[in-house]
């Protein structure tokens, strides 16, 4: 017997057909297979064309019925999509010719009139069937939704998701797409006069197989696998005066938020993308300022319940450094022999035993451009909007000037890192004359090195793991960041390790 989940909603005008297609799409991947079904004019047109738009980030993006046509093909943002019409097909061997049997992979295919091809339908896949109320308004809907398969667990959550914007009042504010990122993570900006509001959508996941003594990878490396985390750290930060965004609505067990929205003022400006020097000078004083505060390693995070920050230890880091031999010297076609592999592991425990007398502190791990908004109404650093923290460690102060100084996704000349590098230490010193400006510049070369060497595996994993190419595009500047921190004497062997077994990235 085939496992399914059904769940039914009103809907009073094609506004609310929206919303629920915009939540659908909250939740979908690559792949996926939805068909709508319903009589002529119940609804299922408009639903998808809701749908497209919605994923396009274009209201007014032309979307024919493909009525005529039978297919209509989008290349979206995130993942192509097919959206046919079988109203009109009599012969299966029509579905081969519209580019449906078999369906396309990664591709999310959207199939109004399925039951008019039912043998084609893949037993995982979600149904919307439509139809008219008019006992509720001439425009009034009702869908009956339901995941078959491995599409029951989905639409177990659209249902949770709806439940959480019903009782946090937000069910009838208009969506508004907003990119994801590399994790399991999506975004929406809701919007309600004139008020906007930022929807994460996080389900637990854990990233990857159980690979390293039992434990996924962002287990073992202690990334956030839940909301309890971002919910703990943003509270945390807000309380001692940084501008984190306060938590307005939470389910911590489904891992929904409804968070304060910093709107869209960002760091960087120009085509190519380059700093806005200014904002980059606040967000290292904000960074200076942070690291010489004491910080608690346990937090509050609900009635009875705290959260302990995990700590960046040495297994952490090396696990991390070492998606160098697992992805990308593969990647490479790179075979490394055991004794090489052992000298590498052998040069990273050396070089992070110089990095044990290094105070510990909130080491935010995603301190970069695209985590940083520009709160203009704000004063002094409190103008430094922060986002994407729920991965936060206890761990070396450079770390989080290094993702900041080496932005993954954008250059920052070497003149500016250096300058700005020079601001911090000189704020650090004059708030604390103990602070030892060669030995932090010590810790900020170790981790760039560690950074940047996880950045070039990691990638290369985004591509043949998880197919995303797009993330191989930064990789040459990855490879740039690494090179200027192998120039630091102390990285003199793996300096040398590097230029004997590891290919400079595809330019």
């Amino acid at each position: 017997m085939t496992d399914f989940s059904t769940f039914h909603v009103a809907l009073a005008n094609e506004a609310a057909t929206g919303h629920l297609m915009a939540d659908l799409a909250l939740l979908m991947s690559a792949g996926d297979v939805i068909t709508l079904s319903g009589d002529l004019g119940a609804g299922k047109t408009a639903a998808a064309r809701a749908l497209i738009r919605y994923l396009a980030q274009d209201d007014e993006l032309e979307v024919p019925s493909p009525t005529f046509t039978l297919a209509q093909t989008y290349d979206l943002p995130s993942f192509p999509l097919l959206h046919a019409d079988l109203y009109r097909v009599n012969d299966p061997d029509e579905l081969e010719e519209i580019g449906l049997s078999p369906l396309p992979d990664g591709t999310v295919a959207l199939i109004e009139w399925p039951e008019r091809a039912p043998d084609m339908l893949p037993p995982d896949r979600i149904d919307i069937a439509f139809s008219h109320r008019p006992s509720l308004g001439t425009s009034a809907r009702a869908a009956e939704i339901t995941g078959f398969g491995k599409q029951a667990a989905k639409v177990e959550r659209l249902a949770a998701l709806r439940r959480f914007l019903e009782l946090s009042g937000s069910l009838d504010a208009r969506r508004q797409r907003m990119p994801g990122d590399a994790s399991t993570r999506s975004y929406a900006r809701l919007i309600k006069k004139d008020q906007s509001a930022i929807l994460m959508n996080s389900p637990r996941r854990p990233d990857g197989p159980s690979l390293y003594d039992g434990k996924s990878y962002s287990e073992a490396v202690h990334l956030a696998e839940d909301v309890k985390p971002f919910v703990a750290i943003a509270n945390g930060l807000r309380e001692r005066g940084y501008s984190a965004p306060a938590i307005h609505h939470a389910d911590l067990d489904e891992g929904f938020l409804i968070t304060e929205d910093f709107g869209q003022v960002t760091f960087i400006e120009g085509e190519p993308p380059k700093p806005i020097a200014d904002r980059y000078q606040t967000a290292v004083d904000m960074l200076a300022a942070f690291h010489r505060e004491p910080l608690p390693e346990v937090l509050p995070l609900a009635p009875h319940l705290d959260y302990v920050i995990p700590p960046f230890d040495d297994d952490a880091m090396m696990i991390e450094v070492g998606l160098m031999l697992e992805w990308y010297l593969p990647d490479k076609g790179v075979t490394l022999s055991s004794n090489v592999q052992a000298d590498f592991l052998l040069i990273w425990r050396d070089l992070l035993a110089k990095l044990a007398d290094a105070p510990r502190t909130w080491m935010l791990r995603d301190f970069h451009s695209p985590n940083l908004i520009w709160l203009e109404h704000r004063k002094d650093i409190g103008r430094v909007g922060i986002l994407d923290f729920q991965d936060t460690v206890m761990g070396p102060a450079a770390y989080d000037l290094v993702s900041l100084l080496q932005d993954a996704r954008i250059d920052i000349p070497e003149k500016i890192e250096i300058a700005m590098l020079t601001r911090y230490a000189g704020e650090r010193r004059a708030a604390d004359t103990t602070f030892d400006p060669a030995a932090f510049v010590q810790q900020y070369a170790i981790m760039s090195a560690q950074r940047n060497t996880r950045l070039l595996g990691t990638f290369a994993r985004l591509n043949r793991r998880d197919g995303k190419p797009q993330y191989l595009r930064h990789q040459p500047r990855i490879w740039t960041y690494l090179n200027r921190a192998l120039a630091h004497p102390s990285l003199e062997t793996y300096r040398e390790w590097c230029m004997a077994h590891v290919p400079p990235p595809a330019t």
